[in-house]
């Protein structure tokens, strides 16, 4: 007893002293380093989170729900996810014009900006709703989803009330992007997980108290996935952004052309990176085989872990360049680049080592069911660490708003990909690795504009293009 009360005395001291210079860690620095540094590590936590919830609801749906039932339930929740797309990125206008207005002051903009941009998009959010109402009923669900065992007037209904619940989360989602306009990217995330945590909750309550239904399944989600951000909507209007609240007297319409001006040009950066990233199976399966989709998807979720650390790291720094930029500290932002290229080469050093023991841990992984060539992850290790170099720069013109040039490049880069890809594969016979170095070649272009244009825009020098938003 007297030997290990010392011992015991020395680790709880030690705990404290750790705990303590973490905490000293997170506060260091001026209050927008610390406030990034805080939305890292709670990000972080919000992503852990959020896999674990995510990995979780999977067998619990299935105790719920026949694997008829929940396909038919993913694949109904992936269209109607499209609708996000639908502000034609109002939302990242009103990031950027919100943050713009707290740099300088102006609350009263702020509140402009925040209330335009809601009517626009319940605007929006209605008139998709009028359209898709006139349509539902023509529509033959059983064959769209092929769920032929579900009778077609329970289908029209749950589309119905997943279509009317994603169009009102459109709007009420929008609380998060007033909290990462104002560098709170941490808090939004929180109100994402709070939703993976209560649909958790719901589907284990439903396992235990209700009958299989995928309506009643749908019901449930779908209701979860408005309260929770209409609440947290509540919340924050009534308390932290009480003077910058939506309301009908702040609706001006000369605003909304500040708004779309730089949130189309943001849709189209969206779309472009969609249809870039998003056609990888189906060129691969179309000119190799679905075989080789399944060699492709293991690669590039062992890879992506070093693409969603770096990301997390990213993500507070675009409305923190948007606040240090429109107040000229322009020393601050330098030295975030410099850190941000520190922590490129650190995953880049990561990656390489990932790649160097990709093999066994396939094996270990997967077994013997698929083999990825050694092409295929030299391939997609280039992509992670060519994508995390461009999002470095991109951060920052993203938060300036000076995305002209990125506009131009993202639709060359669109147009060269497939038929790139096309190439590599038939012609120089790369395999599935082609359509990876495809991707990467493309992506390589902003590789060498964004710095430069980064450049120009701290040294002041930039013009013409490089200047434009």
């Amino acid at each position: 007893m007297k030997l290990t009360t010392p011992i015991l005395v020395d680790a709880i001291a030690f705990v404290g002293k750790i705990r303590r210079q973490g905490f000293s860690f997170l506060t260091s620095g001026n209050e927008r380093t610390a406030k990034v540094k805080k939305n890292i590590v709670l990000l972080g936590i919000m992503k852990v989170i959020g896999i674990f919830s995510g990995l979780l609801i999977v067998p619990l749906t299935l105790d719920f729900l026949t694997p008829t039932e929940y396909g038919v339930w993913l694949t109904l929740s992936s269209i109607v996810g499209w609708i996000v797309y639908f502000d034609v990125g109002l939302g990242n206008g009103l990031r950027n014009r919100f943050a713009e207005a707290l740099a300088v002051g102006d609350t009263a903009l702020a509140r402009i900006y925040v209330s335009t941009t809601y009517f626009l998009v319940v605007l929006i959010a209605g008139g998709g709703l009028l359209i898709f109402g006139g349509l539902n009923q023509f529509l033959d669900w059983q064959k769209i989803l092929r769920a032929y065992s579900i009778p077609l007037q329970e289908l029209h209904l749950l589309v119905l009330i997943v279509v009317v619940s994603f169009c009102m989360r459109f709007v009420f989602s929008l609380i998060g992007t007033i909290l990462t306009a104002d560098q709170e990217p941490g808090r939004a995330g929180m109100i994402e997980v709070s939703i993976n945590i209560i649909s958790l909750a719901a589907v284990y309550g439903l396992t235990k108290s209700a009958a299989s239904s995928l309506l009643t399944f749908g019901i449930v989600l779908s209701s979860i996935v408005v309260l929770v951000p209409a609440a947290a909507s509540v919340w924050f209007y009534s308390n932290r952004y009480r003077t910058v609240a939506p309301s009908l007297r702040h609706i001006q319409l000369k605003y909304a052309k500040p708004l779309a001006n730089i949130g189309v040009q943001f849709f189209i950066i969206q779309i472009t990176a969609l249809i870039v990233f998003s056609t990888s199976n189906v060129l691969i399966a179309n000119l190799l085989g679905p075989a080789e989709v399944t060699a492709y998807n293991i690669a590039f979720k062992y890879f992506s872990v070093i693409s969603m650390i770096f990301g997390i790291t990213v993500a507070p720094f675009w409305s923190a360049f948007t606040e240090a930029f429109h107040k000229k500290e322009f020393g601050w932002i330098k030295s975030s680049t410099r850190r941000l290229i520190v922590i490129w080469i650190l995953a880049t050093g990561a990656t390489v080592i990932m790649l160097a023991v990709s093999q066994p841990v396939y094996q270990l992984w997967v077994g013997n069911k698929v083999t990825v060539p050694f092409a295929l992850s030299i391939a997609m290790a280039c992509y992670v660490t060519i994508s995390n170099w461009n999002s470095i720069f991109v951060s920052f013109l993203n938060g300036t708003g000076r995305i002209r040039l990125q506009l131009y490049s993202s639709i060359i880069i669109g147009i060269l990909n497939i038929p790139l890809a096309y190439v590599l594969v038939k012609y120089l016979h790369w395999g599935s690795a082609g359509v990876v170095a495809a991707t990467s070649f493309c992506l390589f272009i902003g590789s060498i504009w964004s710095p430069i244009q980064y450049l120009k825009l701290i040294n002041n020098t930039a013009t013409g293009i490089w200047a434009k938003e």
